[in-house]
């Protein structure tokens, strides 16, 4: 996984991508489409599939060191300075401490908020889960228990066959093993069947409470990060709040 910032210099150009780039318009939204989760806006696949370059096309970089302006190309520098990463990252050397702690306070609220949403979803997950879960169990053990009793008689039965069997052994041994075995594979088929339907409704009744467990949290976590971004860029648009290497 690539960091931010990431970028990649080709033909004497610095191609990188803003939030502008990456969370408006029908191109923002088909990279968004693009990319496997909001990890990889940062990174050089992402750039590349914007530009449209192949995979060996100009050169990856990255940094991470934000203590000086110094450390990105010029252009970077002023997309950062500017706030149109916004989205995209919240490096703490960017802002004084003060202003760090302010960002701290409002996004371990966010985070909070967060969790209200989010652990009542899974304990309703759970709550549904469960009783389905049990209700597997026992539908399957009951039909093992079915399959075994017959399996166990069929076995007993084979068994008395075959022990005296002597000099006529292979032949009563094969006739003993097909008569077991049509005894047996119909009770393990009936078994599988019982086993599939019951896996079929434990699993459409989970899928479902798992979709909307998901569908909560996915909510809450871009409202968190949409506090989490706004508030850090709010602050360092406000000339103040930015460390001095960046004011």
């Amino acid at each position: 996984m690539c960091d931010f910032v990431s970028w990649i210099e080709s033909d004497g150009q610095v191609l990188f991508l803003t939030g502008r780039d990456i969370f408006e318009g029908p191109k923002g939204r088909e990279l968004r489409d693009y990319c496997k989760s909001k990890d990889d806006y940062v990174g050089h696949g992402a750039i590349r599939h914007f530009y449209g370059l192949s995979d060996n096309t100009g050169a990856n970089k990255e940094c991470t060191n934000f203590r000086s302006p110094d450390n990105f190309p010029p252009e970077i520098a002023k997309a950062i300075k500017n706030g149109q990463m916004r989205g995209l990252g919240t490096p703490c050397d960017l802002l004084v401490q003060a202003a760090w702690a302010e960002y701290v306070k409002v996004v371990q609220a966010a985070w909070a908020e967060y969790d209200l949403l989010v652990q009542p979803a899974w304990a309703e997950y759970v709550k549904v889960v469960q009783p389905a879960g049990a209700e597997y169990d026992k539908v399957v053990q009951a039909a093992r228990a079915e399959y075994d009793k017959v399996e166990q008689a069929a076995r007993a039965e084979y068994v008395k066959v075959v022990q005296p069997a002597g000099a006529e052994y292979d032949k009563v041994v094969q006739a003993a093993r097909a008569e077991y075995d049509k005894v047996v594979q119909p009770a393990g088929a009936e078994y599988d069947k019982v086993e599939q339907a019951a896996r079929a409704e434990y699993d459409k009744v989970v899928q479902a409470a798992w979709a909307e467990y998901v569908k909560v949290v996915q909510a809450a976590g871009a409202e968190y990060d949409k506090v989490e971004q706004d508030i850090f860029w709010s602050l360092f648009v406000v000339k103040k709040n930015r460390a001095k290497a960046w004011r």
